[in-house]
């Protein structure tokens, strides 16, 4: 059996960057992965999409992006090839194409057992991020089987879905984004909307996460927060590479508003609440918070120059779909897991991915402690910080880190 002092199971940016810090310590590792690097940026995305972050912001330990176009956006696939490029300069250890099956105690160690094999380790650090499967609700069930039903993780294209009306669930940046391709395409498209934050592409000519990162707002921590608990449940901002894109552009195009789905009848007609001008409301003011707290910063006084949105009423009911995409969200997933380290919700429980099992540790996790763990950026500050807590559970000494 193989032993090491560290499996890092999942080799995403997250897994990766882990792995670059605990070289920096000396310790042995071991990145196991069951597909390619990047393997969810390679198959769990649709063909158009692109990172919501520029560039600029793909910054992970002792790795940064070094292309022509720093403000640009890249695609999944070229997403996918920077990190195997950064795999490679780091020398990352990792195992493609090993699935893991298994991870449990053993005395003072963790056996994690793989369709290669098992190994022996003091450390595990689970990377498999927030993102592992589509969040669908229980009202799915009530649609006819006639009726196609889909999670975003396996939309590709318009073409994937059979010819007639489309409801898209959930109206954050993944939401937003496949309603308007669908509308673009032709399709009959309505829109259930649930809780988001509206958000400019563009403010002050700046990409507004870059007024984000200068005011250190991505960077604030759980401790910061007056409610942790409503912290990591705050809305998504509802963004698209490169463009603007809010309710109002998907209105104009012909995208059908409604408020949130609250049944389905006879399997075949979807009602919804008439909650769609208190949603949106709600949003415009969380956009108005963020845009004042940017002219504070930068001195400005543009707030004004972003309309408001109004949304009046919106769609009650609709029939006719031929499938349903279901943008509500995304859950992680452990069926692998068998430490007693999870909640009834099936989530960690952890303070800074350091779980109650010792030497159990998690990466990439909504809001793990800054407010953008779940971005690209975010892990560099996770991953040294595990990576120092591992080398102090396994008595190695601080060598160069690079972060």
């Amino acid at each position: 059996m193989p032993t090491t002092d560290t499996v890092i199971i999942g080799a995403g940016h997250a897994g990766l960057a882990v792995s670059h810090c605990l070289t920096g310590y000396g310790i042995e590792h071991v990145v196991l992965e069951r597909g390619q690097v990047a393997q969810r940026w390679r198959s769990g995305r649709w063909d158009s999409c692109r990172l919501l972050t520029p560039n600029w912001l793909s910054r992970l330990p002792g790795w940064s992006y070094q292309g022509d176009d720093p403000d640009g956006f890249m695609s999944a696939a070229s997403f996918a090839d920077h990190l195997s490029a950064y795999a490679r300069i780091s020398r990352a250890p990792v195992r493609e194409n090993t699935t893991v099956i298994g991870v449990r105690g053993d005395g003072e160690s963790y056996l994690v057992s793989t369709d290669a094999g098992t190994w022996r380790t003091r450390c595990v650090v689970i990377a498999t991020g927030y993102h592992s499967r589509s969040l669908v609700p229980a009202l799915a069930g009530g649609f006819s089987p006639t009726i196609t039903q889909i999670g975003a993780a396996a939309y590709r294209n318009p073409t994937q879905l059979p010819v007639g009306g489309v409801l898209v669930v959930g109206a954050s940046s993944t939401g937003v984004q496949i309603a308007d391709e669908l509308a673009r395409s032709g399709r009959e498209v309505t829109l259930a909307v649930g809780e988001h934050t509206r958000m400019p592409r563009r403010y002050g000519g700046r990409d507004v996460l870059c007024w984000l990162d200068r005011l250190g707002s991505l960077d604030r921590t759980l401790d910061e927060m007056p409610d942790p608990h409503r912290a990591r449940r705050e809305p998504s901002f509802q963004l698209a590479a490169g463009r603007a894109l809010d309710l109002g552009v998907l209105r104009d195009r012909g995208v059908h508003l409604a408020g949130r789905l609250v049944r389905v009848d006879g399997g075949q007609r979807a009602v919804f609440a008439d909650d769609l001008q208190d949603t949106t409301t709600r949003a415009e003011n969380r956009l108005r918070r963020v845009l004042g707290a940017i002219d504070r910063y930068a001195g400005f006084t543009h707030a004004a120059d972003v309309p408001s949105l109004v949304i009046d009423g919106g769609v009650r009911q609709v029939t006719g779909l031929s499938s349903v995409v279901w943008a509500t969200g995304f859950r992680p997933d452990y069926p692998w897991l068998q430490v007693p380290v999870l909640d009834s919700a099936g989530h960690l429980r952890h303070r800074r991915g350091i779980t109650e099992a010792p030497g159990l540790f998690a990466v990439g996790l909504r809001f793990q402690h800054r407010r953008n763990a779940t971005l690209v950026d975010g892990a560099r500050h996770d991953a040294a910080y595990l990576a120092e807590q591992i080398a102090v559970r396994l008595r190695h000494r601080n060598t160069n880190v690079a972060t």
